[in-house]
């Protein structure tokens, strides 16, 4: 295994850790000033990073192939390329942005799980924010306003140097997490709030089912979801499918009527969810979790054959409901599941895909966790 001292010829000044998250509701709106309700996981993405007193990115990873080795200022839309332009282009959006920052040694040594829809790129962006803004001093890790500048600073990494156009729920979560809650993220402000969320002690778990389908959200089936739902926007002579109603959407052409039908749906779906949080009432969130699933497969036709087979299988099983999570076409499912069913609902989801010929998923247990942090 490479160390960061083999391949730059010195320490790190630090380690630092971005988690992925998981998505409890609210999918595909934070493009649409929609309300999301996402939460930090303790599967994280680790860098080892020292601060350079020139302008140069030495960009290495343990897990991926290619890398970055040149100049700060040759970064910008589009390159570098792959993995590598998720850590330059933070760098970049936080210098456009006016802040004082240089060069940088970095190596990826631990990874979220590649395309499984636990938001790796967002994990990564915000373990690297995180250093940098240690590293130069920038002090905005310290505060929960300092930490937005971060997340605004990783979400044009994505969209302008990456090319993903992505909103920026995952990075909110991977930065402003906290154990126990879920954030409710407001994407028309950007406000947010902390929504008591702790399974256990309701006495279940919720199940993450990686179906090991890999995705891309930079490929062109994102882009043209996002697409059609500003499409829906302008042709309803609105800035945004926010406060539309479902009334609104009948001059909407048979193309764009699905697409806005699950962003008013959903939206709907997140208050109903948030307000049974609130009130202490988890356990009566599973049908909202299954509608949510349903209107994704159906109107948004973003999920495939081994998310549906996912949350099938665990709901014939005890789960409580169950939906894909993330940008879709892949990636992972999650399950409430009474902790007493925790492990015959996992072996139901492997026997069902077992008996389909796909490959098994991976079935993981996950909490609420903390938000990026430095770790040594």
């Amino acid at each position: 295994m490479t160390t960061f001292a083999e391949l730059f010829g010195r320490e790190p000044d630090g380690r630092w850790a971005g988690p992925g998250r998981v998505n409890l509701i609210g999918e595909h709106v934070d493009y649409a000033d929609g309300l999301c309700l996402p939460f930090a996981i303790a599967q994280r993405t680790v860098v080892e990073v020292a601060r350079r007193d020139d302008t140069r990115l030495r960009l290495r990873s343990r897990s991926e192939e290619g890398g970055f080795d040149g100049d700060l200022a040759d970064v910008g839309p589009g390159h570098p390329e792959g993995w590598a332009g998720y850590v330059a282009g933070v760098l970049w959006a936080l210098r456009e942005a006016g802040h004082a920052v240089g060069g940088i040694d970095l190596l990826v040594t631990d990874t979220v799980p590649l395309g499984s829809g636990l938001s790796s790129s967002a994990a990564l962006e915000c373990g690297a924010a995180l250093a940098v803004d240690d590293l130069f001093g920038l002090g905005l890790g310290g505060s929960a306003e300092g930490r937005r500048t971060l997340v605004a600073a990783c979400r044009r990494a994505e969209n302008d140097v990456v090319g993903a156009q992505t909103g920026g729920m995952d990075q909110a979560a991977s930065l402003l997490g906290t154990a126990g809650h879920a954030l409710l993220l407001d994407t028309h402000d950007d406000s947010t709030r902390q929504v008591p969320f702790a399974p256990a002690d309701a006495g279940l778990t919720l199940l993450v089912i990686d179906t090991k389908v890999r995705h891309s959200h930079a490929d062109n089936q994102y882009g043209a979801r996002r697409a059609s739902v500003e499409k829906a926007a302008a042709t309803l002579g609105r800035a945004s499918l926010r406060d539309a109603e479902l009334d609104d959407l009948a001059v909407l052409d048979s193309d764009l009527l699905p697409r806005a039908r699950h962003i008013v749906t959903e939206i709907a779906r997140v208050r109903d969810t948030v307000a049974l949080l609130d009130a202490g009432r988890l356990p009566e969130i599973g049908p909202l979790l299954d509608a949510s699933h349903a209107s994704l497969a159906g109107d948004y036709e973003v999920s495939c054959l081994e998310l549906d087979l996912a949350c099938e299988s665990a709901r014939a099983a005890g789960a409580l409901g169950a939906r894909m999570t993330g940008g879709g076409f892949g990636g992972s499912a999650i399950a409430l599941v009474p902790v007493d069913l925790a492990g015959a609902v996992a072996d139901a989801v492997r026997a069902a895909f077992a008996d389909g010929g796909h490959r098994e998923p991976d079935i993981r247990a996950t909490e609420p966790s903390a938000g990026a942090e430095r770790v040594a």
